[in-house]
C-alpha cells in the first residue's frame, strides 16, 4: 500500500533486480582485481565481463534447492559465463558481498532521502517566507501563552530538518563502507588490493577491520537517524493536526474536490495525512530498535541480524520516502487561517498580556515580583471565571491604576511588542 505512493527510483533502490545487479558488480570488480594480481587470466575476465548476468526466477529455482542465496547466485551467473564461471567468487565468503552491495544500496537509498529532505526544507521555507508576519498564538501546555507568527513555526521546522540533513548525511557517510576480506576478516584467501579496488569502484570506503560482516552499529545509526527524521516529521504532523482541530482550526490539510471524510458523517474533514505520518513514524522507531538488537552478533559473526536486516532495511527507507513525500504536500498546499488565528489571540480577553503588566509594574514601577505577581494574578484568575476582560478588570483595580494610567496599559496590550525580533531571527537563516 505504501510503495506505490514512493518515488519509482526508491521502489527500485531495493527491487530483486537492483540487489542481484550490486552482488554482480561486486563479484565482477573482485575479479578486476584479482586479474590485476594474475589470479585470473586475461581472457577469463574478458569472458566474465561479457557474458555475466543473472534471472531473478533462476536464482529463486535454484535457492529453493540449496537453500542459500549466494550459491543460487553465483550459480546462475555461472550458467551465462561457462567455463570461466570458476573464477567467479574466489577467494570471497557470501557476507563480502551480502554487506559490500547492501552498504552501496543504503547509500543509494540514503541519497534519495537527502533529496527528499531538501524538497520538504523548501516546502516549509515557502511557507516561513510567507507567513512571516501572520500573527497567531503561541501555545504552552496546549494553554494560550503570548504571540507568535505562524511563519516563526515554519521557520523552526526549516531548522530541524537542516539537522536532519546534516544527521542523514552523517550516516550514509558511516554506512558508505565495504569489506572484501575473508571469512573472519584476516584476508586469509583474498588479497585486501581486492577489497580497495571493489570499494573504490562502488563509492565505498573499505572497511578498516571486520569481521565475517560489517560491524552492525553502523546499520543502526542508519536506522536510528531514519526513526529520528520520522519523529521530527510526526512532531510537524501532530502539530499541524492539533491546529486543524474544530475548536482552534488555524491551519488545514488540504481537502480535495471528491474526498470524503466519514462513511458516516459528511460534515468531515479529517487530518488523515497527518495521522497517517505519525503511526508510520511508530514503525520507523519500532525498526531502529530492532537495528540495535543486531548490533550483537556471536563471535566473528551469527546470521541473526540477516532476516531482520531484509525487512527493516528496505521498509524503513522507503516508509520515510513516503512520509517526506506525503509532509512535503501537506505544507505545500496546507490552508492557513490568518483570520481564525486573529481570532484566537483574543479568546482570552487579554489575559496573554499578563507578563507585560506583571514586568512593567516590577521594572518601571518598582513593585517586588511577589507583589507584582500577586496584583496581576488575581485580576487573570477573575478574568479566567468570569470571561470579563482582563484590562477591564485592571483598570477597576485600584492597587493597579494607582501604578499604571489608562494610556500605559493600552501600550501594554499590544502584540506587536511581541514580534520586534522576528526579524532578527530571520535574519539567522539569511532571510
Amino acid at each position: 500500500m505504501i510503495e506505490r505512493y514512493t518515488l519509482p527510483e526508491m521502489k527500485a533502490v531495493w527491487s530483486e533486480e537492483n540487489k542481484f545487479r550490486k552482488w554482480l558488480d561486486v563479484e565482477i570488480y573482485a575479479c578486476e582485481a584479482l586479474a590485476e594480481l594474475g589470479q585470473v587470466p586475461p581472457e577469463a575476465l574478458a569472458e566474465i565481463k561479457e557474458k555475466a548476468n543473472f534471472d531473478v526466477r533462476r536464482i529463486a529455482e535454484i535457492e529453493a534447492v540449496t537453500n542459500h542465496d549466494i550459491i543460487a547466485f553465483t550459480t546462475n551467473v555461472a550458467e551465462y559465463v561457462g567455463e570461466a564461471g570458476k573464477y567467479i567468487h574466489l577467494g570471497l565468503t557470501s557476507s563480502d558481498v551480502l554487506d559490500t552491495a547492501m552498504a552501496a544500496l543504503m547509500k543509494e537509498a540514503g541519497r534519495y532521502l537527502l533529496v527528499r529532505l531538501e524538497k520538504l526544507k523548501e516546502a516549509l521555507l515557502e511557507k516561513a517566507v510567507e507567513h512571516r508576519n501572520t500573527v497567531m498564538i503561541g501555545r504552552t501546555h496546549g494553554i494560550h501563552a503570548e504571540p507568535i507568527t505562524f511563519g516563526l513555526k515554519m521557520l523552526l521546522w526549516v531548522d530541524e530538518v537542516e539537522r536532519s540533513i546534516r544527521r542523514m548525511e552523517r550516516a550514509v557517510d558511516t554506512v558508505s563502507v565495504g569489506k572484501i576480506s575473508g571469512v573472519v576478516g584476516t584476508y586469509a584467501n583474498i588479497n585486501p588490493r581486492v577489497e580497495a579496488h571493489v570499494c573504490a569502484k562502488l563509492d565505498l570506503a573499505p572497511a578498516k577491520l571486520s569481521t565475517q560482516v560489517l560491524q552492525r552499529d553502523r546499520h543502526a545509526e542508519y536506522l536510528t537517524t531514519i526513526a529520528v527524521i520520522g519523529s521530527s516529521l510526526d512532531k510537524f504532523a501532530t502539530e499541524l493536526r492539533s491546529l486543524q482541530r474544530t475548536d482552534i482550526l488555524e491551519v488545514e490539510e488540504q481537502f480535495k474536490k471528491g474526498q470524503k471524510g466519514s462513511s458516516a458523517m459528511p460534515h468531515k474533514r479529517n487530518p488523515i495525512t497527518g495521522e497517517r505520518i505519525s503511526g508510520l513514524a511508530r514503525l520507523l522507531r519500532g525498526n531502529a530498535l530492532a537495528a540495535m538488537e543486531n548490533v550483537a552478533l556471536w563471535n566473528e559473526r551469527d546470521i541473526s541480524h540477516s532476516s531482520v536486516e531484509r525487512v527493516i532495511v528496505p521498509d524503513s527507507t522507503i516508509t520515510l520516502d513516503y512520509m517526506l513525500a506525503k509532509l512535503t504536500d501537506i505544507i505545500t498546499n496546507l490552508q492557513v487561517y490568518p483570520e481564525n488565528m486573529l481570532k484566537n489571540i483574543d479568546r482570552t480577553h487579554g489575559l496573554i498580556f499578563s507578563q507585560r503588566v506583571l514586568l512593567a509594574l516590577i521594572e518601571e514601577k518598582g513593585l517586588t515580583r511577589e507583589r507584582a505577581y500577586e496584583l496581576v494574578q488575581r485580576n487573570a484568575m477573575q478574568s479566567w471565571r468570569t470571561g470579563e476582560s482582563f484590562r477591564s478588570l485592571l483598570l477597576k483595580d485600584g492597587d493597579v491604576t494607582s501604578l499604571l494610567t489608562p494610556q500605559e496599559l493600552d501600550e501594554l496590550f499590544d502584540y506587536n511588542y511581541h514580534l520586534k525580533n522576528v526579524d532578527l531571527i530571520y535574519s539567522r537563516f539569511g532571510l
